[in-house]
């Protein structure tokens, strides 16, 4: 069994790139458009096996509208796919995204598709023998969500939540959690605050059940706080090309370094350097780095 367990969507995602980000009722013309595999349980699951973890993905890809190409894509990554349901009747979830060339900034509109059931069976179902973490997000049921985090902390297994999409009831799940990842964003909705500083916004969350807690800052780093305190890390410098996808590879390099027994400082530069290689070029999943590229990086400094 694999070590890493991610519970997550697979979306056929449908990019296009413009020059900037649609105004409100605007029309623009287009640069280029790509039809590709993604959702965050999906996306996560490659990052971390590009970067050479085992990795098994639990989920629901319909069959209709080409869902079983989709399958076939994470099994050529290397993601073990023998826990993903194909139900014939049903149709994969769909991710709209607009990417803006001037700065890399993008717009999402997703439609859960078969990502919007997840039955208990299935979660009660998940074999955990030999798996140190589980990883999820917040675009399946949350019901769903919460069994499946009962059944790791039970387990032994350490549970990662990133809780993207933002959605106001996940803050239930929060005590379930060893590692909360969020933007700034997501952070202050969580918090039901306006904007403050990122260490005390970290800290607050902790409060709220999490055992530790990374706040990504895009280009302004990250926080990181758990019961020996708060650290602040630099991101690398880099040109952003496209940001869309760079959350995910972030999360699947972290928690490939964690469950190679990584410390948090080992875990947090290589997962920064992992997301810097994959803002630095164009796409989702093509954008996202193998092993050797972030070696190669970290060897630079």
């Amino acid at each position: 069994m694999a070590e890493i367990l991610v519970l997550g969507s697979v979306n056929r995602d449908l990019v296009v790139h413009a020059p900037r980000l649609p105004l409100p009722g605007e029309t623009l013309r287009g640069q280029r458009f790509a039809s590709c595999l993604g959702g965050k349980g999906a996306n996560q699951a490659v990052a971390a096996a590009r970067l050479g973890a085992q990795v098994s993905l639990a989920a629901r890809v319909g069959r209709m509208e080409l869902g079983e190409a989709l399958v076939a894509q994470l099994q050529a990554e290397g993601v073990d796919t023998s826990l993903v349901a194909q139900p014939a009747d049903e149709a994969p979830g769909v991710a709209l995204i607009v990417v803006g060339a001037e700065d890399g900034e993008n717009q999402i509109v997703t439609v859960a598709g078969s990502n919007g059931s997840l039955p208990l069976q299935q979660v009660e179902a998940l074999p955990l023998a030999g798996v140190r973490w589980l990883v999820a997000q917040q675009e399946l049921p949350l019901v769903s969500l919460a069994r499946a985090f009962e059944r790791a902390r039970a387990a032994g297994v350490r549970v990662l939540l990133n809780a993207a999409p933002f959605r106001a009831e996940g803050a239930a799940l929060l005590p379930l959690v060893d590692l909360l990842v969020v933007n700034r964003l997501e952070a202050g909705a969580l918090l039901q605050a306006g904007d403050g500083a990122p260490e005390g916004l970290a800290q607050a969350l902790r409060a709220k059940g999490p055992r530790a807690v990374l706040l990504s800052l895009g280009a302004d780093g990250l926080v990181w706080a758990d019961e020996s305190g708060v650290r602040r890390d630099p991101a690398r410098a880099v040109k952003a090309v496209d940001t869309v996808g760079a959350g995910d590879t972030l999360v699947g390099a972290l928690v490939t370094a964690l469950a190679e027994g990584q410390s948090v400082p080992e875990a947090l530069t290589f997962a920064q350097a992992a997301a810097a290689l994959a803002v630095s070029r164009s796409g989702v999943q093509d954008a996202m780095p193998s092993r050797a590229e972030v070696q190669a990086l970290l060897a630079i400094a």
